[in-house]
């Protein structure tokens, strides 16, 4: 027999192969450390968002003027974040319950600037933290009548509050039952100058806001009590069904806005006192 032929011999085993990082995975590492550095050419254009996502918000000294038009410090925030993550987008302004709502139910949507309490903690994606957020209840200064030294003296008063926002479900859980419920700051306010209403809760940016676009029917405004249990953040968030891509990139390009100073140096023309935020954790997921 003739030997067989060196071609017919049997290969040696291969070494087993090593387990390789899902690629998706290296590529949202890289693009995040570069977006930190401010690299908006970090985000291929292969990778491009085909689809513009949806960002909403409502009219504050923050987000937008009362014009509804001319944006504030966070809206210039979001905006310079996506464009810097290669994120296009359909920003508006809307009544907060209708916002709230597009956030919850759609896939796709930014909302800002919604606060973070446990009861929302599953229902988004946590972006990015932007500011922290402390409300307090207000009368008109020119009635000394509405007497309250503490929050529970406020039951005996009617309150105006902003449909479904963190301070109607908070007043409501904690059994207020003198609740106006309005769609607008504005029409809250308007309620306020009429009487129809006793005390709004409001943070002090608001309060000084919202009076002087009322000058001169607005006498003034006092402080009377604290909601501490709402000194909380106000957040950038994601809407859940939205690809950790998106949330992974917004999150790397506004934490580069953090750390060059650019958050801190908007914010300030609304409130030069406005306390500086530590980046945020990367802890939500889809």
């Amino acid at each position: 027999m003739h030997p067989r032929s060196p071609s017919l011999l049997p290969s040696p085993p291969r070494p087993p192969s090593r387990p390789r990082p899902h690629r998706a995975a290296q590529r949202l590492r890289r693009w995040a450390a570069a977006l930190a550095l401010g690299l908006p050419s970090a985000v291929p254009l292969a990778f491009a968002q085909a689809v513009p996502i949806t960002v909403v918000s409502e009219v504050t000294p923050y987000s937008y003027a009362s014009d509804g038009v001319t944006p504030g410090p966070a809206t210039d925030l979001v905006r310079m974040a996506l464009e810097r993550a290669g994120i296009p987008a359909q920003l508006g302004v809307y009544p907060w319950a209708r916002a709230y709502d597009m956030a919850l139910n759609a896939p796709n949507v930014l909302i800002y600037l919604l606060v973070r309490t446990p009861e929302r903690e599953p229902l988004f994606l946590w972006t990015a933290e932007i500011l922290p957020l402390k409300y307090h209840l207000y009368r008109l200064s020119d009635r000394p009548e509405v007497a309250v030294s503490k929050l529970d003296d406020a039951r005996r008063y009617p309150i105006g509050v902003i449909r479904d926002d963190v301070r109607h479900r908070y007043l409501a859980q904690q059994g207020f039952t003198m609740l106006t419920v309005a769609a607008r700051r504005e029409d809250n306010f308007q309620r306020l100058l009429r009487r129809q209403v006793d005390l709004l809760p409001m943070t002090d940016v608001d309060a000084a806001d919202i009076c002087r676009q009322f000058k001169p029917a607005c006498p003034g405004l006092t402080r009377v009590a604290t909601l501490d249990a709402l000194t909380l953040g106000a957040y950038l968030a994601y809407s859940r069904g939205t690809p950790e891509e998106l949330v992974v990139r917004t999150r790397a390009a506004f934490e580069s806005l953090r750390a060059d100073g650019t958050v801190q140096r908007l914010l300030a023309r609304v409130d030069p006192n406005v306390g500086a935020v530590p980046p945020t954790a990367a802890a939500s997921k889809p």
